[in-house]
């Protein structure tokens, strides 16, 4: 009988050893940066004056980034305002909109709501059409663009 006791006890230990043991090599998942583009945007945050806003939440050591800051340029006209907040030139904004990935593109109105965005790179095609159907609902072939 204390043979059997013993065995039960050494198999329970074995038992409790390897589930620590499990446990601690167990891989957690990385936590997942979030690429959301922000539903508002408050527009005193941004020096541009016009009808319609197109931000892109950028950085300077970004190729993929700087491609899409030029694609947004060439947007610019008197209804549509574009600016780049690049990240060492505007950290608070990265901060407080939680801007975790970039580029990332916000298309606003007037009043800040934000109707159309892109996380990562974009083909101009793309997000031209996606700022002529804010402006113009209808316009696009493909009206659910960056949304």
């Amino acid at each position: 009988m204390p043979q059997l006791l013993l065995a039960v006890v050494v198999i329970a230990v074995a038992v409790a050893v390897g589930l620590v043991l499990r446990r601690r090599n167990s891989v957690q998942a990385p936590t997942q940066p979030g690429h959301a583009v922000p539903s508002q945007l408050d527009r005193a945050d941004f020096p541009v004056r016009t009808p319609w806003l197109v931000v892109i939440f950028s950085s300077s050591t970004c190729h993929t980034c700087a491609d899409v800051v030029a694609k947004s340029k060439v947007l610019a006209c008197d209804q549509v305002g574009v600016f780049d907040a690049e990240y060492t030139a505007h950290k608070d904004l990265h901060r407080k909109y939680a801007i975790e990935a970039v580029p990332l593109i916000a298309i606003a109105d007037a009043d800040g709501v934000v109707h159309a965005g892109f996380a990562g790179p974009v083909t101009a095609t793309d997000l031209w059409a996606a700022v002529a159907e804010v402006r113009n609902p209808g316009s696009s072939p493909e009206p659910n663009l960056g949304r």
